[in-house]
């Protein structure tokens, strides 16, 4: 994979608002509802699959040596392993689904909900599974505390995603072009 400054600015730039926004949650129950699906659904539907997916990365990495990124502005590997690591994980899946989707589509404006939607469903799984495996209560328990209270947040979040990443992606490309 070849990489010119451009590539790695756009990378960093990604990281670097995910980093900023991530940390700003709300604490609903043992998962806390954070603003970080947003940024990933426009990275990934702005900036496509490549910067998406390595943004996110960069940003796990450095929530897990302790830069205080993750939410509620802690950081290092016991919040990956922990109750909420599964998301923390799952949103690399999630900037990739988003990401491939749009990118596969051709930027078409229905493949970014769609995109989004089933990135939601991989970070969704991703996230109850470990949380189940960590906490050991059962399904249903496990999609109160990790689905249910997450829906309409993230509906909106997709809402707002599927408005900012295609102006953004257009922008994107037209200074590619300069």
């Amino acid at each position: 994979m070849n990489f010119s400054v451009r590539d790695m600015v756009f990378t960093a730039l990604f990281a670097a608002v995910l980093c900023a926004v991530a940390p700003f949650s709300v604490t609903i129950g043992p998962i806390p509802l954070s603003f970080a699906t947003l940024i990933i659904y426009i990275a990934a539907g702005a900036a496509g699959l490549k910067y998406s997916v390595l943004a996110v990365a960069l940003y796990v990495f450095l929530g897990a040596i302790g830069v205080p990124v993750f939410s509620n502005f802690e950081g290092g590997f016991h919040k990956i392993i922990g109750l909420s690591g599964g998301f923390i994980i799952g949103y690399i899946p999630c900037a990739f689904a988003s990401g491939l989707t749009v990118e596969v589509s051709r930027g078409k404006i229905w493949a970014y909900a769609v995109g989004m939607v089933i990135g939601t469903i991989l970070l969704y799984t991703c996230g109850t599974i470990w949380y189940m495996m960590q906490s050991g209560n059962p399904l249903a328990v496990s999609l109160a505390y990790c689905v249910t209270p997450f829906l309409i947040g993230d509906m909106i979040k997709i809402a707002l995603a599927c408005v900012v990443a295609p102006q953004l992606r257009k922008a994107l490309r037209a200074a590619d072009r300069a």
